[in-house]
């Protein structure tokens, strides 16, 4: 069952009702869709939080807009780099039945073997982007990396999932890789060294590149 979100249409969209509604504590928004008109609203930010803490990121949520009821997703938002708060969403509505693309995000787990023998952990991807009827969506996509070697690489083939839904993506693409610890390299201070022991006896001072 949906959780259920008020919202009320906006009809005015100078800068300074924008304002009136953010100062209200209240986030503008807009409905789309490809069976539906689009449609400014707003809906108090304490709500879209509550919800959101229901319903998870990817959830589907009932849309209240003045007693009408829309189901929808939110697929994206504005934030205020500043005051780390939501200036606009966007609302996708959507019919549970019928699958939607939508972007999911990609999480690696675990402490992998080959950062701790010094290697450094890559991860090119961050989202996924899969096809799935809304109430599928999963919350995020989680990849143990646990196994994972110095020069091994994961790719989207490698990802173990169950549900109804599909990834959008070339089965060889990278997902996450542990590339070779960092060269050392031998500093150089243009002195003349004199012969014998130098006084670290594993070798001259070394650092890593890019230090």
């Amino acid at each position: 069952m949906s959780t259920v979100l008020q919202a009320k249409e906006r009809k005015e969209f100078r800068h300074s009702a924008l304002k009136k509604i953010r100062d209200g504590g209240n986030i503008p928004a807009v409905i789309y869709g490809a069976k539906v008109n689009s449609k400014p609203v707003f809906v108090s930010s304490a709500d879209l939080t509550k919800t959101l803490r229901a319903v998870g990121r990817n959830g589907v949520i009932s849309l209240d807009v003045d007693g009408s009821k829309q189901d929808v997703v939110l697929t994206d938002f504005q934030e205020d780099c500043f005051k780390k708060g939501i200036l606009h969403v966007d609302f996708l509505a959507v019919d549970k039945s019928s699958k939607i693309n939508v972007d999911v995000r990609l999480v690696l787990v675990g402490d992998a073997a080959g950062v701790k023998d010094g290697g450094v952990l890559q991860q090119p991807v961050h989202q996924l982007s899969i096809t799935s009827t809304p109430d599928n969506i999963p919350q995020q996509i989680e990849v143990d990396i646990t196994n994972l070697l110095v020069g091994e690489t994961l790719s989207i083939a490698d990802i173990l999932y169950q549900g109804s839904f599909t990834i959008n993506h070339e089965e060889g693409e990278v997902i996450a890789s542990i590339l070779p610890p960092r060269q050392e390299v031998e500093i150089n201070a243009g002195e003349q060294q004199e012969e014998g022991h130098p006084d670290n006896e594993e070798g001259r001072e070394t650092t890593p590149i890019g230090e």
